[in-house]
């Protein structure tokens, strides 16, 4: 098993029961196939740059442990997702 780090932002219009929803559909992908260790919701915070003509995103972390190829299909579902406006995976053991 190997640790990462998942980082992503939610969009900010939606409401509170959705946004919930969509950490809680991350966070059932991962523990099929690994283990969350850890969900820190940082909350609403300016972004860099507008992302979809907006300048606040809801941005979440989780830390979890899964196989190599877990990271693979966590990004070809939040790719495809409708409230994650972006989103990276890192691979906290490969330093």
């Amino acid at each position: 098993m190997t640790n990462y780090e998942l980082m992503f932002i939610i969009d900010p219009a939606l409401e509170d029961e959705k946004k919930e929803a969509a950490i809680e559909t991350v966070k059932g992908i991962i523990e099929a196939d690994g283990s969350v260790s850890e969900v820190d919701t940082w909350g609403m915070r300016k972004l860099a740059y507008p992302i979809w003509k907006k300048n606040e995103g809801y941005y979440v972390v989780i830390q979890f442990e899964a196989n190599p190829e877990l990271p693979k299909e966590l990004d070809r579902r939040l790719k495809i997702s409708d409230v994650v406006m972006r989103h990276l995976i890192v691979n906290k053991d490969q330093r």
